[in-house]
C-alpha cells in the first residue's frame, strides 16, 4: 500500500453512511424521492422494502405518500437493473440504469424466450414472439394499465404455458405472459405499475413505459451509463473497494475498472485495503449525534457493500440468509447491532446482539413502537427469511 494514499477510517465511513443515507434521524429528508435518489435506488425485490426504506429516511411519511410518488405523480419507476435485481429509482435516472445494466440482460432473456416458445411447437418462433410482443404493447396502450391475466384475455398467445424440468421434483409450468412482459420491461417498453393488492403485494399491473416517462426511454451508451452509475455510487456509498462495486453492480472486474477510470475515481487507504472515492470527496464528515435506525430486509444501506466487516462485525450468519440476502436490521451509530421482525398482529419485536448501552436500547424500543404504529397491524414477512427473523416470530 502506497503511503501517499489518504486513509479513510471506519468512523468516517460510518459518519458518511449516517448522513448521506439519511438514516440518522436528524438527517432525514422530506420525500420518498429524495430518499431513493440519495441511495441511488431502493431495493424492490421485496415490495415492503420500498416503503420501509423510505420510512426510515423521511419525516412523517405515510404509505399513501409512497403510493402517490410511485403511481400518481410517477416520480419513481420500478425496474430490473444491477444484478438482475428489482429496484425503484427516480424516473430521471431510469435511462442511465437501463443503459448500464438492464440492456445487458436482454440477449440472455430473449434467448430463453426463444427456447421456451420452441417447446410450444410453433412453426415460426421469431414471428410468434414478434407478433405476441406487438399485440401485448397494443393492448396495454388501449387499456392504459392491466394485469397479466387481463392482458392474456386480450392476447391469447400469452395464455400459453411451457412445462419445464419434466420428471424432476421441481417440474413446473412457465407462463409466457410473465416471460414476454419480462423482456418488454428490460427493453424499457413496459413497466410494473400499481400492485394488485396492498402495498406488500408482489403482483403488479403493467403500463406502457411511455406513460411513465412521458415519452420514449432515452438511450444512454453503455460506457457513459456505467461511468455515471459508478460516480453516483461513489458519491453516496464511497469509499468502497473494487470488490464492493463488482458485487453491487454485478459487472466484471474489467467493466468496473473502466467505469472507475471514467468516473475519475482516486485510490484511498481503507485500513490496508485499496478503496475508491471521487476526487472532490476527501473532506471529513462531522460525527453525528448518537443515533439508531430500523432498516428493512434488503435495505440499500445494508446491501450497499460486499465487504461489510466495518459495519456488520460477526452477525452475518444470523442476520442474512445463506444466499446473502439481508433481513431487517437494527443500526446503532453506523453499525449493525441487532435485528427485528413483525409478529402476526403487526407488533415489531427486536433483539440486540451486542451491548449498546441503556440510552441506545431505549431508543431502539421507542423506534420499534413508532414503526409498529406506522404499520397499522400490517405484518411484514421478508421474502428471504433469516435465522433471527424466524426466531423472533417463532
Amino acid at each position: 500500500m502506497s503511503t501517499s494514499r489518504i486513509p479513510i477510517g471506519i468512523e468516517e465511513r460510518r459518519a458518511r453512511l449516517a448522513v448521506r443515507h439519511h438514516v440518522a434521524p436528524p438527517e432525514r429528508v422530506g420525500s420518498v424521492l429524495e430518499a431513493a435518489r440519495d441511495v441511488v435506488c431502493l431495493h424492490a425485490t421485496d415490495p415492503s422494502t420500498v416503503y420501509l426504506s423510505a420510512w426510515a429516511r423521511t419525516h412523517d411519511l405515510t404509505i399513501e405518500d409512497v403510493d402517490e410518488a410511485l403511481y400518481e405523480d410517477r416520480l419513481l419507476v420500478r425496474m430490473l437493473a444491477m444484478r438482475r435485481t428489482m429496484f425503484v429509482t427516480p424516473v430521471e435516472d431510469a435511462p442511465t440504469l437501463h443503459g448500464a445494466a438492464s440492456r445487458k440482460l436482454i440477449r440472455t432473456e430473449r434467448k430463453r424466450n426463444r427456447d421456451l416458445v420452441a417447446m410450444l411447437g410453433v412453426d415460426d418462433v421469431s414471428a410468434w414472439i414478434r407478433d405476441t410482443e406487438a399485440a401485448t404493447i397494443a393492448a396495454l396502450e388501449r387499456l392504459g394499465e392491466a394485469t397479466a391475466r387481463e392482458l392474456a384475455s386480450e392476447v391469447p398467445a400469452l395464455q400459453q404455458k411451457v412445462r419445464v424440468n419434466v420428471g424432476k421434483r421441481y417440474e413446473s409450468n412457465i407462463g409466457m405472459s410473465s416471460r414476454i412482459l419480462l423482456v418488454l420491461a428490460l427493453e424499457g417498453q413496459v413497466v410494473r405499475g400499481r400492485p394488485q393488492g396492498t402495498w406488500i403485494s408482489s403482483q403488479y399491473r403493467w403500463a406502457p413505459m411511455t406513460h411513465w416517462l412521458r415519452g420514449e426511454m432515452p438511450e444512454v451508451p453503455e460506457a457513459e451509463a456505467r461511468a455515471a452509475v459508478v460516480h453516483r455510487w461513489l458519491s453516496r456509498f464511497g469509499p468502497g473497494t473494487e470488490l464492493d462495486l463488482r458485487w453491487w453492480t454485478g459487472w466484471t472486474a474489467r467493466a468496473v475498472r473502466k467505469a472507475l477510470t471514467a468516473a475519475a475515481a482516486i485510490k484511498v487507504d481503507l485500513d490496508g485495503q485499496t478503496g475508491f472515492v471521487l476526487p472532490d470527496d476527501l473532506q471529513t464528515t462531522p460525527t453525528p449525534e448518537p443515533w439508531i435506525a430500523l432498516l428493512p430486509s434488503l435495505d440499500p444501506t445494508t446491501m450497499g457493500w460486499k465487504e461489510r466487516a466495518w459495519y456488520l462485525h460477526d452477525h452475518q450468519d444470523i442476520l442474512f440468509d445463506t444466499n446473502g440476502n439481508a433481513g431487517p436490521t437494527i443500526w446503532v451509530d453506523g453499525r449493525i447491532a441487532g435485528g427485528w421482525a413483525t409478529r402476526p398482529d403487526g407488533e415489531v419485536v427486536t433483539r440486540l446482539l451486542e451491548d449498546v448501552g441503556r440510552e441506545a436500547k431505549q431508543s431502539v424500543d421507542s423506534e420499534a413502537a413508532r414503526l409498529s404504529e406506522w404499520l397499522q397491524a400490517a405484518r411484514v414477512v421478508p421474502r428471504f427469511p433469516t435465522p433471527l427473523q424466524k426466531e423472533l416470530v417463532g
